[in-house]
């Protein structure tokens, strides 16, 4: 079996748009997507979806009438994976898997049907199929008629990638010729911010010096924690062998945990990132490497400790380094495949995007393997490199 996996389509609704036209177009800016609402009486940035993505997910509800009772977090899901299918030439009777999964999955209407149960004593009756996380698939499949195996799940903030290392294995397995794959994420509710606001982990709107840029991920001399939530999703069509119309190819996948001190620490050097960018480097010298795509979510340790993991397998000659998150916020189970989609830009128009306030090099000529990292509670790294 061919280990040569085509990323033949990508797409995406996020606070940056629906279309890779208006994507790139805000990645070429320094504006960040945050505004301020409030959540539980009190006002808290977050990176909201854009007019147009929330218009798409509107016409979703008009499709079909059980729609209507789907969490944000699945129609987020289904809008982009009706892109990512129609872009990537596979036809209806095609036979492909499905794997989408969610960090928090449907929290939006988990929160409102919690709150009618305390306030009724009764469950909504459907309440439970509407909040499972395995709708997310299910309803993707649904939705786009598939006839192979569908998977959700839930590894915090690298779900994304891992759905992309299901996909890979099935695929260089010969149990599949074709996998979607992808995360979701509509966490922008009370009691999702409100459990971030605990960790003392979430960007303060009267930070001092934070007006400009909110959110400081890759700001390696910051003194205070500046997480925001984003809400969105991703997904990417996956075929096996060497596609004609691939948009970039899957050069190697790696994966790692570590051993945790803390429920949500990683350690000081982020051994766990570590191994899993030496298992998809493999063969590749690290010099070949042109640009990494970080995850630094904008916390303190968060943000360094990947740094210092990168130093470790790359020595003095770092690849450019970058991430999204200064600009539309951390969208927890979607954000890898956002990486993924943004490493994809960057190597279609051989322009690196970089974070304006950051000191990192921007030494390469040429963009043509990218590697993205994703790690959430737990310490589960993945690390997944690219090349065109």
């Amino acid at each position: 079996m061919s280990p040569i996996i085509s990323i033949v389509s990508i797409a995406s609704l996020s606070p940056l748009g629906n279309s890779k036209e208006s994507i790139w177009k805000n990645y070429l800016n320094n504006q960040h997507c945050f505004v301020t609402k409030e959540f539980n009486e009190q006002q808290a940035y977050a990176a909201i979806l854009d007019f147009e993505s929330k218009e798409e997910v509107e016409t979703l509800k008009q499709f079909d009438h059980k729609y209507k009772s789907l969490d944000s977090s699945v129609l987020y899901a289904i809008a982009a994976s009706r892109r990512a299918f129609a872009q990537s030439g596979w036809k209806k009777e095609d036979v492909f898997g499905v794997n989408l999964g969610s960090s928090r999955g449907a929290t939006e209407l988990f929160e409102k049907y919690h709150q009618e149960f305390l306030e009724t004593g009764k469950a909504q009756t459907l309440a439970s199929p509407t909040t499972t996380l395995g709708n997310i698939s299910s309803w993707v499949a649904h939705d786009l008629q598939s006839q192979g195996p569908e998977i959700s799940h839930s590894i915090t903030c690298s779900t994304a990638l891992h759905a992309l290392l299901n996909g890979v294995a099935w695929l260089r397995s010969g149990m599949a010729s074709k996998f979607l794959v992808g995360g979701s994420e509509a966490p922008l509710t009370d009691f999702t911010i409100a459990q971030m606001k605990a960790l003392k982990i979430y960007a303060s709107v009267n930070g001092e010096g934070q007006n400009q840029w909110p959110c400081r991920a890759l700001d390696l001399e910051k003194e205070i924690n500046t997480l925001i939530l984003g809400e969105g999703a991703a997904v990417c069509c996956l075929e096996i062998g060497k596609s004609q119309n691939a948009l970039a190819f899957i050069e190697g996948v790696g994966f790692a945990t570590e051993i945790l001190e803390h429920n949500i620490s990683i350690s000081t050097e982020a051994t766990c990132f570590q191994k899993s960018m030496k298992m998809a480097l493999k063969d590749i010298e690290p010099s070949d490497v042109d640009v990494i795509v970080m995850h630094a979510p904008g916390t303190k340790a968060g943000d360094i400790t990947e740094y210092k993991a990168i130093q470790k397998v790359f020595g003095k000659d770092l690849p450019m380094l970058t991430t999204n998150k200064w600009k539309i916020g951390h969208t927890f189970g979607a954000s890898g495949m956002l990486n993924v989609e943004m490493a994809i830009l960057m190597m279609q128009h051989q322009q690196f995007i970089g974070v304006p306030f950051a000191s990192i090099p921007s030494n390469r000529k040429k963009i043509e393997k990218v590697l993205i990292n994703a790690v959430g509670f737990g310490g589960n790294a993945v690390s997944i490199l690219l090349s065109i």
